[in-house]
Parts: structure tokens; C-alpha cells; sequence
């Protein structure tokens, strides 16, 4: 008898999939000509929001701002596919059909450049358990087995959730006043069951902090549905519920999208996730949560190998990389592949060069052990840092205050924080913040590829931020050096004309170099900084009463 009843549940969850997700195509086209849409008005396909960000971080508009050109959409929807959903940043949109004369036709557009299958049938094909979410686990038999914190500070009363905010020494920009205020997050997940009913988000919507929804995996669904996974997500950082749990940034605002569809796992959704992307772009937000990887596909001829991990290959990373030229400080976890798995490699996106990519640890700090690892496939260090995601507080489901295990729960807990940080320093870069917490890292000074930058510490963070954000440094800058963290290659830059002293200092204050330089001579700091061990520093220039220190991390 248990075996009928799996054979009907499975034979009804195939019957909905064919009709959520018949067979689906990607359509590459081959230039944006003709667009009505012109760079010189970005208004028209830009809120003002996303403009001025740009414009803070000194971004110029580039081609792939560009909406796709509406004829071209229109070509394609009248060979009788249904539309889904455009990607201006790579030129192209997803389609869903079931006839071959349509995508003859398609095929026979002169602005089509190709087309990929994405899905097909249910039916056709075995349907794999989703790897990301299925290693992760919700309940209260998480709860950790230590106490290793108090529940509250001086001013809030954090509950369950004080360990993991202060873990990484947040709490003191809560007192400062920094909880979020007028920063914008877009949580890019599975669903959000009982967001609207929860008291963990009572707040969100009394003030407005809920700025909108939009699903990309039904076109004008509902994201309500389906999944609690964002839901969880967002209440590591958003939950203001004193006594129970208050998140990282709990007066941010929100924009919750849905990419995910979370029962299968088709290459269509990294596209979603594009998509997903370029909307929040559009409408201004800061900061990308993304609680989601990819590795394994239904279709094996889909599945990333380690290969792909190199930052410049699969979809969703490419995108992630585009968000964060845009000035989006792109938040993702590492993945939960870490443990017993022939591939304990981060996955995509969380693998892009410039996308944040978050570990878990539990509340003593020790790395979990499902927490996917690194070095990318090309050398680099990921994770970047890490966060609890081992016992983590969290809220889901009916009024429930619970805890989670899952690199989907630490990756917010930073991302919440980061706002909070950013918060404090407006005027900085989302390359700016995210270097400074690296910075900020336990394990700055020798980082790996388990636990990355290790631990950050936010008030350590502020602190070199501020340095950044000082007059000293904007009207007194004396040097330039990026990249930071630098490994090999190195651009030093003196902004004066005058001679200064340079003073090199390692993590315990000791003088491991110091010489004359000044305007044109940067080959002396180049080479000092070269034959220096893996680790981190401060350099020193000093002009009269003029002074500027940076801190630096050599990671080869």
C-alpha cells in the first residue's frame, strides 16, 4: 500500500510539473540595433534609485543596460512561443514551447543568433532531489547544544539570534544606530510561506519595509507559495521580534523574487536568476541575497563540473559578476557540499569573482562540516568569510521560532550586516564594504580555501571603512594600491609630488620595511610588498602632517 501511495504522489507531482514547466528554450540574439532605448535616457528603462547608485559609485551605463529591442520580443512571440522572461544583460529571453515548427521559425529570425534547450518534459526525464536544499535541515532539534552568548545587549534583546550577529561583533552597529535604514535588499530564492502572516516580520509591513514581490518562475505568480526556504532566509535578517529574534539589518527594505522552482532543478533557473537580477538592478536595490547554487541539473548534460568554477563560465556566475559591476553588493552562499561528496566545491554563482561568497560556522566558530569549500578552479580563495550557519536562529512556518543548518542561513546573516556597515559609509563602493570585511577577517592575515577571510569583525570593518570615508583620506591621499587583497600582480599609484616615508607594519605593529619615496617611484613599495609572506599589513605614507594608512592582504 505504501508503494501505490508513492507511485500516486509521484504520478500527481509529474502531472503538475508538465503543466509548470513544459519544454523551455533560451533565445540568444545577436545585437541590440534599432533599439528605441538610448543610454542618454536611462529613466526609461532605470529608477531613479538604480541611476544614483550608479552615479555614487562613479558606474557609467554601458550597452548591456539596454532593454532588448521590443521588435525582436515581438518577432519571437509571433512564431507562437510564449514569452518568458528577456535578459538584457545577456541579450536574449526564454521562450517555452512544445512545437518544432515554432522553433523552426524562430530559428529562421535574422537577430537570432541560437537556441538552447532548458527543459523538457517531466515525464522525459528522472526528476533529481534538489542538492542545495536537500542537505540543509529546519527544526528545533538544532537548537545548538552550548550556550556561547548572552541573548541580549545594552539595548535589544536579541534572543535566539544574538549568537550569530555576535559572532561577527555586529551589535555595536545596532547601537550606533545602523540597523538598516534606507538600504534595499532583493532576496533571490524558493518561496516565502507565511512571510505575510509570521510576527517575525509584523514590522515589515506596518512600516512599508516589504517593497515588492515578483515571481520569475510563474510569470505573475504569487511568491507566497510553494517554499518557506525564503522565509527562513529572510528572517535571519529582517525578523524584529524582541525576546525571539532580531535579524542583521531589521529596518532594511525588501524586494522578494523568486527565481527558484523547487521541484526540479532545470538550467532555466540560472537564467530566472539573471532575470531576477536585472529587475533588482532596476529598481535600485543594494544588496543581492542569494540563497541558492547550482552544480547538478536534471539533465546530466547540464551539470557543472568543477571545471566550470572558474568564474567565467556558468550563466548565473556571469550574471552575479554583472550585478556587481552595476554597484550591487552580491551576497550568495557557498553551498552545502562540503562534507562526504565527490564534489565538496562551491557551486555557482557562488564561485564569481566579485559575488561574496558565504561559509558556515557554528556557534563556537568551528567550520560546519556540509560547508562547500574552496579553492575556484582557476586558484582562488571561497569562501570569502564565513557565519553561523550551524544552529542558526531563524523563523518558518506558523508563528515558529526554530533553527537551521544550511550555508543559505549564514550567507544572510552577512548580507544583513553588510547593509548595516554600508548603512554607515553611503558613500563607499560595494567593492569597497566587501574588501573591508575580508579585511576584517580572523583569518585576514593567512587565509584559506575552507574557511576563506574567516570570520569578519563588523566593528573592525566600520573601522578601516571609516579611514577610507575620512577627509584625511579624500583631501590628503597621498597613495593607490589595488588590488586588495593583491597576490601577484600589484598597481601602486603616489598621488603626491612630494617625498613621504613609507612604513610597512605587520598585523603585531612590527616595522618590516621602510624607505623614501615619493611621485613616479612606486618599483621600491612594489617590490617590498612582492617579497612579503601571505598575510596582512599596513602601509604608511607620511608627508609632514599629512598621514594615510591602508590596510593591505597579500593572499600568495
Amino acid at each position: 500500500m505504501k508503494l501505490v501511495y508513492t507511485i500516486i504522489a509521484s504520478l500527481l507531482m509529474l502531472s503538475t510539473l508538465g503543466q509548470i514547466a513544459p519544454d523551455t528554450y533560451y533565445i540568444q540574439f545577436t545585437d541590440k540595433n534599432n533599439t528605441p532605448y538610448s543610454l542618454d535616457n536611462p529613466s526609461a528603462f532605470l529608477t531613479e534609485r538604480s541611476i544614483q547608485r550608479r552615479l555614487n559609485q562613479g558606474i557609467a551605463l554601458t550597452e548591456n543596460d539596454l532593454p532588448i529591442n521590443p521588435a525582436y520580443l515581438q518577432g519571437v512571440a509571433e512564431t507562437g512561443a510564449s514569452l518568458l522572461f528577456p535578459t538584457k544583460w545577456l541579450n536574449g529571453v526564454t521562450i517555452v514551447t512544445t512545437s518544432q515548427s515554432v522553433l523552426d521559425a524562430i530559428q529562421t529570425l535574422p537577430y537570432v543568433q541560437s537556441l538552447r534547450q532548458l527543459t523538457e518534459q517531466p515525464s522525459k526525464q528522472a526528476l533529481k532531489e534538489k542538492i542545495f536544499f536537500s542537505s540543509e535541515e529546519v527544526g528545533s532539534h538544532l537548537k545548538p547544544s552550548q550556550v556561547f552568548f548572552q541573548k541580549s545587549s545594552n539595548t535589544f534583546d536579541y534572543g535566539s539570534g544574538y549568537t550569530q550577529i555576535n559572532q561577527i561583533n555586529g551589535i555595536g552597529l545596532h547601537e550606533q544606530g545602523f540597523r538598516g535604514q534606507g538600504m534595499v535588499i532583493a532576496l533571490l530564492d524558493g518561496g516565502y510561506l507565511d512571510v505575510e502572516t509570521h510576527m517575525a516580520f509584523d514590522s515589515l509591513w506596518s512600516n512599508n519595509q516589504i517593497l515588492g514581490t515578483k515571481d520569475f518562475v510563474h510569470p505573475g505568480g504569487n511568491v507566497f507559495t510553494e517554499s518557506s526556504h525564503g522565509t527562513s532566509v529572510l528572517s535571519t535578517i529582517a525578523s524584529n521580534a524582541p525576546g525571539q529574534l532580531i535579524g542583521t539589518a531589521p529596518k532594511a527594505s525588501f524586494w522578494l523574487l523568486r527565481p527558484e522552482y523547487v521541484f526540479s532543478e532545470h538550467l532555466v533557473e540560472e537564467y530566472n536568476w539573471v532575470s531576477a537580477a536585472e529587475f533588482a538592478d532596476s529598481v535600485g536595490v543594494d544588496i543581492i541575497n542569494s540563497s541558492l547554487g547550482y552544480i547538478d541539473f536534471d539533465f546530466p548534460q547540464w551539470n557543472h563540473s568543477y571545471e566550470h568554477m572558474d568564474g567565467n563560465t556558468s550563466v548565473v556566475t556571469i550574471a552575479a559578476d554583472l550585478a556587481a559591476t552595476k554597484g550591487i553588493l552580491v551576497v550568495n552562499s557557498a553551498g552545502n557540499s562540503g562534507g562526504n561528496s565527490s564534489f565538496p566545491y562551491i557551486g555557482a554563482p557562488a564561485d564569481g569573482n566579485d559575488v561574496f561568497s558565504i561559509g558556515a560556522v557554528n556557534g563556537a566558530g568551528v567550520r560546519a562540516g556540509f560547508s562547500s569549500i574552496g579553492p575556484t578552479f582557476d586558484g582562488r580563495i571561497k569562501p570569502d568569510v564565513m557565519a553561523m550557519g550551524q544552529g542558526t536562529a531563524l523563523a518558518n512556518g506558523n508563528n515558529v521560532f526554530t533553527f537551521g543548518n544550511g550555508t543559505s542561513f549564514s550567507s544572510p546573516v552577512i548580507a544583513g550586516m553588510s547593509a548595516c556597515l554600508w548603512q554607515a559609509h553611503p558613500t563607499l563602493s560595494n567593492l569597497d564594504v566587501k574588501q573591508s570585511i575580508m579585511m576584517s577577517g580572523s583569518l585576514s592575515g593567512e587565509p584559506n580555501s575552507t574557511n576563506g577571510f574567516g570570520i569578519p569583525d563588523y566593528l573592525m570593518a566600520n573601522a578601516i571603512l571609516t579611514s577610507i570615508d575620512s577627509g584625511e583620506q579624500k583631501d590628503s591621499k597621498l597613495i593607490n594600491i589595488h588590488p586588495n587583497p593583491f597576490g601577484t600582480t600589484l598597481n601602486i599609484s603616489f598621488l603626491s609630488q612630494e617625498k613621504m616615508t613609507i612604513t610597512i607594519n605587520d598585523l603585531r605593529g612590527m616595522v618590516v620595511s621602510q624607505f623614501m619615496s615619493g611621485y613616479g617611484q612606486a618599483g621600491e613599495l612594489r617590490q617590498a610588498l612582492n617579497q612579503l609572506p601571505a598575510g596582512c599589513y599596513f602601509v604608511t605614507a607620511m608627508n609632514g602632517n599629512k598621514k594615510q594608512s591602508l590596510k593591505l592582504v597579500k593572499v600568495n
